[in-house]
């Protein structure tokens, strides 16, 4: 480390303050000092005054001694700036948000890195190798509110026509539930997490093939699944997207959601419910042929039984496929799941607030007889459940205008699970499982870098898939070993170095394709 020395000029009784630097002669092969003059003492009171060639950065001292150098936590930005710069995310982020990128970048970063409430991040980003400005709690608040929806759809627009390219889009909602009653869409409704709390919902598509989070919205918490679907496909219609290929499980089923998505032109892989009339008639008709040779099929190491065929949609016989499989060893569960919703549709009908999505089950599978004293009464179909269970459990059926091949079908189907481990970053990765926060434009704003943190997450995840790096750690274990990678910086000119890397980091860094540079 530099130090400082005086020296008294004896013919002008002036003492001068000079740095001294220790450095390496490579021709005699040893040390050197040199002594650069940086200013001198007031005679007064002995005060330094520093010379008027130094940088503002030098001229602070305290007695005769100062700190020249500062270390700064670099092992995890080094991973995800290479993530940025392969996604082009930082360019994307620059141009829709020209003031605010900078911040928004770092507080995703933190997210990733150690996830938490946004209110460490100011501290976070004092350690770590980031050119913002301190990060205090108001000061996220002001960039948080100033992420407006005409900035995110711009950024959208440009992230999806950037990532999108043949992709199946897995397309799902969860609930978030919330301690805030002043935002207008936190809602009590039905919570994923079986918590007594108001929520809000956040729905995500999620490519497939790409392994990247796509787009996000958020409805009130009393939205249903089933109703999301409209408003999605005009928010898509508006910025003028590529032709999409929707996959969705049967909450987002409905007569009218397959008629719009039909006529959007889009294209979809959908389960429907089996409680559906015309699904269980397609059943009936191939029950006898579908569990014999002609319906056998292995995949993987399951046997199902598959049949597939052709079915007009609709007044205008639009084309799609319905294919329909049985799994024999599956039916106890489907049983147990049948069991489950028809005692959750009893206490929706006892509670007095039934769900329009589940009208037709409602019809199907209960009796309400009305008394004069105890008012509705609410009793099992027996017959008709025990009719249901015997003929139609075990099996399943995928509605789709685009994939002819049943088993190709259920394979994408069953890929979607990729939106599970989206939601599963979110909640307990990104701390999203509660939101303390007011206003909906503060909470826009947090969902959105949260979004923006979720993009490095399952980014860095695909390369670790790709390099077998995901054998040994999960993406925050992975970031967590870079910590101690860390680069410390000299005053003056005399430049940084890195601390020595584990073997633990060169494997990692390897693994990742980053080299290191000699500007890191």
């Amino acid at each position: 480390m530099p130090s400082r020395v005086n020296h008294v000029n004896k013919a002008t009784g002036v003492t001068y303050v000079y740095e001294s630097v220790s450095y390496w002669d490579k021709e005699k092969k040893q040390s050197r000092n040199k002594q650069v003059c940086v200013g001198k003492l007031d005679p007064l009171n002995g005060e330094f005054i520093p010379s008027k060639r130094l940088a503002p950065a030098q001229t602070v001292v305290k007695d005769l001694e100062v700190i020249t150098a500062s270390a700064e936590i670099v092992g995890p930005s080094i991973v995800l700036d290479a993530i940025t710069e392969q996604l082009g995310l930082g360019k994307l982020l620059k141009s829709c948000f020209p003031k605010e990128h900078s911040q928004i970048q770092a507080m995703a970063y933190y997210l990733a890195s150690r996830g938490g409430p946004l209110s460490y991040c100011g501290t976070w980003c004092k350690s770590h190798a980031h050119s913002v400005e301190c990060l205090t709690s108001q000061r996220i608040s002001e960039i948080l509110e100033s992420i407006s929806t005409d900035k995110k759809q711009t950024f959208f627009t440009k992230w999806m026509d950037k990532v999108l390219e043949d992709d199946y889009l897995c397309y799902d909602i969860t609930s978030i539930s919330s301690y805030s009653g002043l935002n207008e869409y936190i809602k009590y409704g039905h919570n994923r997490d079986l918590e007594k709390l108001p929520q809000l919902n956040l729905a995500i598509l999620f490519g497939q093939k790409g392994r990247l989070p796509v787009y996000f919205e958020r409805t009130p918490g009393n939205i249903t699944d089933v109703s999301t679907l409209h408003n999605l496909l005009k928010t898509f219609k508006a910025i003028e997207t590529k032709t999409l290929h929707y996959v969705m499980d049967k909450g987002f089923y409905s007569k009218q959601n397959i008629d719009e998505l039909l006529a959007s032109r889009d294209k979809f892989l959908i389960s429907v419910p089996l409680k559906n009339k015309w699904v269980q008639h397609a059943i009936d008709d191939i029950y006898e042929v579908i569990h014999g040779p002609e319906g056998y099929q292995k995949l993987d190491d399951e046997i199902l039984y598959v049949h597939s065929r052709l079915y007009p949609w609709g007044k205008d016989n639009r084309r799609c496929y319905l294919h329909l499989y049985y799994n024999a060893h599956a039916r106890a569960d489907a049983v147990d799941k049948f069991t489950e919703e028809l005692v959750e549709y009893k206490k929706e009908l006892e509670s007095g607030k039934p769900t329009d999505a589940h009208q037709e089950a409602y019809d199907a599978f209960f009796v309400i007889k009305i008394t004069p004293k105890k008012g509705p009464q609410v009793s099992y179909n027996t017959q008709a459940v025990n009719q249901y269970i015997k003929r139609y459990a075990g099996f399943q059926a995928l509605l789709t205008n685009s994939i002819k091949n049943p088993v190709e079908s259920l394979q994408v189907y069953r890929d979607k699970d990729v939106v599970e481990k989206c939601f599963d970053d979110l909640k307990n990765q990104l701390d999203m499982k509660r939101l303390r926060m007011h206003s909906s434009a503060t909470v826009d704003g947090r969902l959105f870098v949260q979004f923006i943190a979720l993009i490095y997450m399952s980014a860095l995840r695909k390369e670790m898939r790709r390099s077998g790096l995901i054998k040994r750690y999960t993406v925050r274990e992975l970031l967590q070993e870079m910590e101690t990678l860390t680069k410390i910086k000299y005053s003056g000119k005399h430049g940084h170095i890195l601390t020595e890397v584990t073997k633990p980091q060169r494997e990692i860094l390897e693994g990742l394709g980053i080299a290191l540079s000699s500007k890191t």
